[in-house]
């Protein structure tokens, strides 16, 4: 017999309202004991398990940083942006990385191109599709992990800023050479809510047929 939803305490409403409420929050303090690092790790570990990925490649590979590895995270990130930024820009750049620095913790996605090269010499007919299929996998993890952060209480916001840290994240925690990174999400305690969301209409992004 099938199980129904009143069979179990998950149910697509459940899941929806987890995803309405995943938002970008940018003010972002160290203090997750409501939550704890054990916790972050637990979320980490079981979404990098479990997200699908094509040919059940596994390519995704993820460092979690805490306290002051996440701080030197966004030194160093500050410290190679100075050096480019234009120097009437630094100001509001300084602001938003020390932003980043603020939270408690930021989770580093990679993919690991090893996987993806195997895959594509396996299997040559896709051989162009499998950094795509890479590229949806690591975006579902990033948004699972997002999203189960935030139903702990938590806040995020995703930054994007490689390659310009690449070689130093690879070289200061000791990350294999096939690991390219993609991006990260820092995490923390909430200090202001999310801002305003604007939606377009649903009829310029939905059609149905035959319902």
């Amino acid at each position: 017999m099938g199980s129904t939803a009143t069979d179990s305490a998950l149910s697509a409403d459940a899941f929806l309202s987890l995803i309405k409420n995943r938002r970008t929050y940018y003010a972002l303090n160290k203090d997750i004991s409501a939550v704890g690092t054990a916790k972050v790790q637990s979320v980490v570990t079981e979404a990098l398990q479990h997200v699908p990925s094509a040919f059940n490649s596994q390519s995704n590979r993820v460092v979690v940083l805490f306290g002051a590895e996440h701080d030197k995270l966004w030194d160093f990130t500050a410290e190679t942006l100075k050096a480019i930024v234009p120097a009437e820009q630094w100001g509001a750049t300084e602001g938003k990385i020390a932003g980043f620095k603020a939270g408690a913790g930021t989770v580093l996605f990679f993919e690991d191109h090893a996987v993806v090269e195997g895959l594509q010499a396996k299997f040559a007919l896709y051989a162009d599709r499998f950094p795509i299929w890479a590229n949806h996998s690591t975006a579902m993890l990033q948004f699972a992990i997002w999203t189960a952060l935030e139903a702990e209480g938590l806040g995020a916001n995703l930054q994007h800023y490689s390659p310009l840290v690449d070689a130093k994240v690879a070289e200061e925690w000791k990350v294999p050479a096939t690991w390219k990174l993609s991006a990260q999400l820092v995490f923390g305690g909430k200090l202001a809510p999310a801002g305003e969301k604007a939606f377009n209409p649903i009829e310029e992004k939905l059609k149905v047929f035959g319902a």
